[in-house]
């Protein structure tokens, strides 16, 4: 299941606010009762969403939260700049090209 703030940014960029900061625009808090996060303030000068519109946005959002891991995956394998311009003129270009085509193929995007 997909984070609240995840779905709160994509609500957020689907009616034109690119960018939200959840410690001014956007506040949540964690239910005592073990419900989960709720939003607690809401500040920005868009509509506060649904609950039923949070939920519809439910696939979207974990999408880009698969992506997000993926993402983080394949940037800890392709290692640092320094170390992939070090391989490329040790090894050559096709050779760099091939082990990252490899950590793509092995690290699919949804």
């Amino acid at each position: 299941m997909a984070q609240l703030n995840t779905k709160i940014k994509s609500y957020c960029e689907a009616n034109g606010v690119s960018n939200v900061d959840f410690l001014n625009d956007v506040m949540l808090q964690d239910d005592s009762d073990g419900n989960g996060a709720y939003i607690k303030e809401w500040n920005l000068d868009i509509a506060q969403p649904t609950q039923e519109q949070l939920d519809a946005l439910e696939a979207q959002a974990q999408t880009y939260e698969n992506n997000q891991q993926i993402i983080a995956t394949r940037k800890s394998l392709y290692g640092t700049w320094e170390s992939q311009l070090e391989e490329i003129y040790d090894d050559g270009i096709d050779s760099w090209k091939a082990r990252i085509q490899q950590i793509k193929t092995d690290n699919p995007k949804g």
